[in-house]
């Protein structure tokens, strides 16, 4: 407990910039498949996106089923706040976590095509915890993250993103604490977009991850791509989401 309120005193501590004027922008989602990009929502807009990431093999040869509604709401100035469920399986045993986070973008030079955002997640078991954190399976903890994107001003020009990222209050032996984040996305058409992602490091963040965006009617768009672990035999899903901004 000690240490989820800790974190959440760090999360606070980031919400106290919001005065500090940052100039709205959304390009699209405010992740890329996993690493956060620099976009927010725009004020008094809603996003809302369902992932479904799956190892595709049986259960008992280690196949899963992650499924993460997440909603995100702009607040204006550069602000945006949300909220990540992650559930397993939808079984008796498996852990739900609930992911409450914030971004701000406080920096937008369009003319340059750079903007620069930072943020905070928190993770919180809030099903089966005990047992959870006893096994080192999970735990309370945050991720703490700075990201910077620079998009090449040219037909089908590419957008580049890169950063760092830090976990406070992770357990021993749960893998690395930090690394660095980095991000690839290039127009293939109006409506195609070939995406890559990659966070460094041996921990649950560890992948990277190229697909396809396709942007569909309505503000709406969907992501197909394929997650493969920086370590570990087998240790890759199938990442597919879909995104709409009301």
């Amino acid at each position: 407990m000690h240490k989820a309120r800790s974190i959440l005193g760090v999360l606070c501590f980031l919400m106290t910039f919001i005065s500090l004027n940052g100039d709205d922008w959304a390009n699209a989602q405010s992740t890329l498949f996993n690493i956060p990009s620099t976009d927010v929502v725009p004020e008094k807009k809603v996003y809302f996106e369902f992932d479904f990431v799956s190892h595709l093999e049986r259960a008992q040869d280690g196949g899963f089923q992650t499924y993460v509604p997440r909603a995100v709401v702009g607040l204006g100035k550069g602000v945006e706040v949300g909220v990540n469920v992650a559930a397993s399986d939808f079984g008796p045993a498996e852990p739900i976590e609930i992911q409450p986070n914030i971004k701000w973008q406080f920096y937008n030079n369009e003319e340059q095509g750079v903007a620069v955002a930072a943020g905070g997640i928190l993770y919180v078991p809030v099903k089966d915890k005990q047992a959870l954190t006893s096994t080192g399976t999970t735990d309370n903890f945050g991720l703490l993250y700075t990201v910077v994107s620079k998009k090449v001003k040219s037909t089908y020009g590419p957008r580049l993103h890169g950063g760092v990222y830090g976990l406070v209050g992770r357990t021993e032996g749960n893998g690395t604490r930090g690394g660095i984040t980095a991000g690839y996305e290039q127009p293939l058409h109006s409506k195609v977009s070939f995406v890559t992602d990659w966070f460094s490091g041996k921990n649950r963040f560890g992948y990277v991850t190229p697909g396809l965006s396709f942007a569909l009617p309505k503000n709406s768009y969907l992501w197909a791509g394929y997650s493969i672990g920086n370590q570990g035999r087998k240790n890759n899903a199938l990442f597919v989401y879909y995104g709409i901004t009301f």
